[in-house]
Parts: C-alpha cells; structure tokens; sequence
C-alpha cells in the first residue's frame, strides 16, 4: 500500500495506496481480542474511511476543474483545502487528533509503532507532492496547533503510549511547519523522528512498559537498555548535541531565513512543553529510583533477550 502510493501519479492509484494500507493494519491493532483493541480498531477504520472519501471527493472536483488526475496538477484552491483537510485526518494533525492517543492505547507497542511511523509515509508523501500549491495559512495554522496540543496534552499523561502519542502530534506540527519552505527538510524530519520512536518503542517493547509506574522498574528487568532509553529519549525531545536537535536546528534556520521569525520563535518555545514530560519520562526510567523490594531486583535473570535492532538504532539516534 505504501509503495503504490508513493510511487503514483494518478489520485486513484494513491487512494488505492491508502485503502490497502488502512484495510492491512485493521487486523493488527484488532489482534488482542480485548475491548479496548476492537474499538481502536473501528475508531481507526471510521477516521481513515472518511479520509479517504475526503481525498477521493476532493482529486475528483479536481479533476472535474482541472480535467485531469494528475497528484502534481492540484491547482484549484478548493480541492486544495479540501485534500489538506482529508491528508491532516490521515495523519492526526490538530483538530483532527481524537483519534490517534486512543487507537495507540488500544494497540500493542509493536502495532503503534507501525501505526506512528509507517502509516504516516503515504500521507506525508501526498503532502510533499502537492506542496507547491498549498494553502500556507491552513498549514501554518494546523503546524502551530500541532505542537502546542502535542506538547500540552502530553504533559497530563500517565501511559507510555499515549505520550509517544502526542510526541508523535508535535513532530508532526515541525514537519508541518516547514513543508511548504523546503520538502526536502520535512523528509528529513519525518525519518529522523521515525528511528528514534522505533528505538524508543522496542525498549519499552523489551521491558514491556506500559505506564510510568512500571517504568520505574524496568531497570531491574534491562539496566542497560533503560540508560540507553534515557538517552533515546532526550534525543527525541531535541536536545542537542543528540540526533533529535539536528531537523529542529535545521527547520529553525530554515525559517528563519524565509524570514518568518515569529513561526520559528513559537514552535521553538511550544517544544519546551514537550521537552518537559520527556524529561519526566527520562527521570522515571533512570535517575528516580522507587522504593524497591528484592524480589524486583533479581529479574534481569529471567527476562527475554532485547531485540539487537535496538543497538544501532540507539547509536544512530545519539549520535
């Protein structure tokens, strides 16, 4: 589904992309046969359907404008907005968010890293495709809203998965932010974010953390990993001098010198709320240390082996 919807030019081939994409991860999200993941799975269902029909609708007043399919000819101002609207419910940008805490909290750690990183590359895609002809204002608007929900809503949060979650909303906001300025950094952005998440979800996968309270005392499961989660961590909040700080540099410079200070000034003071609850994520998973009995302590014996992906996936998000 991806790959066809990254490859074509045609919005029927794209929107195939997507609905074989959508109909694929159904199955995955539903696989715990547990309430919580069959809702997820029909909150997913419905939002990525209407979406869907959305962009279809919007390619096809297009193409009724314009007389043709082609993705890089969006150039009516009215199938714009509307495919901008159709492609920000796809990926959870605000105010089309509800959806994405909820269906991450209903999946498992492996199906909601899918979920934030691979099901975003097709939307994005489309994004990037038709960048030319966006409107700026929409995209402004929805970028700056991005990173303050992201950052805001996170901070209440006590589910692993639902801060990565709203991690997941304010990148989105940087990514947006700088996509009508230069593509090229968006992408850029979108694939740094994506390995430090992958990395940040098989540790939580490996020591199967699920809230802060168990994080806690996930050291006693994986010492190691945790300090390395630490680090994976504060790269994903974009402290320097780790990976995580070169696509916010990047896009703070680029916006900068397209003269738009006061956009960069905001998202750069609106990723202080995010950097606030990784810090707490960071500090429930190294530097606290709770009141521990001995059994917790010996665990590290009995506990799965982790994923070896993790090692040069933490080294690249550190560098």
């Amino acid at each position: 589904g991806t790959t066809i919807t990254t490859t074509s030019n045609h919005w029927m081939m794209a929107w195939t992309g997507l609905e074989i994409n959508t109909l694929a991860i159904i199955p995955l999200i539903s696989k715990s046969h547990h309430p919580r993941a069959i809702e997820a799975a029909i909150k997913y269902f419905l939002v990525q359907a209407a979406a869907s029909a959305l962009l279809l609708f919007s390619s096809m007043i297009n193409a009724w404008l314009s007389g043709q399919w082609d993705i890089a000819q969006m150039t009516h101002p009215a199938p714009c907005l509307l495919m901008t609207t159709a492609i920000a419910m796809k990926l959870g940008l605000v105010p089309f968010h509800f959806w994405f805490p909820e269906v991450l909290q209903g999946t498992s750690l492996i199906t909601a890293l899918l979920l934030s990183t691979l099901m975003k590359l097709p939307p994005l895609t489309l994004l990037l495709l038709t960048s030319h002809s966006l409107n700026p204002t929409l995209l402004t608007i929805m970028a700056v809203s991005s990173t303050a929900l992201g950052g805001w809503m996170g901070l209440n949060q006590t589910q692993t998965r639902k801060i990565l979650a709203f991690s997941s909303i304010s990148h989105l906001g940087w990514m947006a932010a700088i996509l009508l300025y230069y593509p090229k950094l968006t992408l850029l952005t979108f694939y740094l974010y994506t390995m430090m998440t992958t990395t940040v979800f098989l540790a939580l996968n490996t020591t199967k953390t699920l809230n802060l309270k168990t994080m806690m005392i996930a050291w006693t499961k994986a010492p190691m990993l945790n300090t390395t989660l630490m680090l994976a961590l504060l790269s994903l909040a974009g402290l320097p001098p780790l990976t995580g700080f070169l696509p916010k540099w990047l896009i703070l410079q680029e916006l900068t010198s397209q003269e738009l200070t006061p956009l960069a000034t905001t998202i750069a003071m609106l990723s202080l709320l995010g950097l606030f609850f990784y810090l707490r994520l960071a500090y429930h998973s190294t530097i606290t240390l709770p009141p521990n009995s001995t059994t917790h302590m010996n665990q590290w014996h009995t506990n799965n082996p982790a994923s070896t992906i993790i090692a040069p996936l933490t080294s690249a998000s550190t560098l």
